[in-house]
């Protein structure tokens, strides 16, 4: 059986059998407790501070998730969303954010992403949405 490879620029390697979720936040706990939460349930967690770092890291043509947060330094979740559609990326999107305005749901939901989640939410409820959005992706 051949494994095919995602080589991120940075030189990683990562079998395409395991399910690549993309976590963009500028909190670097969240992007701890994120990785470590998915990396506990087998998913293969990639932590990035900036969509600059983003972008640079991650080819168009990679497969898997995006969990990306709204306020961010640079390019904000905003404009990730527009520039990831720009690009060519096909990365699902599930949006976090610690803002209680109830507008970005609808907002984040009319940019193309197929989630929304407020922190602080419940392991679980990640969980779900990332099981769905990736069993559903293919």
């Amino acid at each position: 059986m051949l494994i095919e490879k995602l080589k991120l620029n940075e030189g990683v390697e990562v079998s395409a059998d395991k399910k690549q979720i993309y976590i963009l936040d500028d909190d670097t706990s969240v992007l701890r407790s994120l990785k470590l939460l998915l990396n506990s349930y087998g998913f293969a967690a990639y932590p990035f501070s900036s969509a600059e770092e983003f972008f640079s890291s991650v080819p168009s043509e990679a497969e898997g998730c995006l969990i990306l947060d709204i306020h961010m330094p640079g390019f904000n979740g905003w404009d990730t969303q527009q520039r990831l559609k720009k690009e060519g990326y096909h990365l699902p999107v599930i949006v976090i954010t610690a803002d209680k305005d109830d507008l970005f749901k609808e907002k984040a939901l009319k940019g193309g992403a197929v989630g929304f989640l407020q922190k602080p939410f419940e392991d679980h409820y990640l969980l779900h949405m990332v099981n769905q959005v990736l069993n559903n992706e293919r």
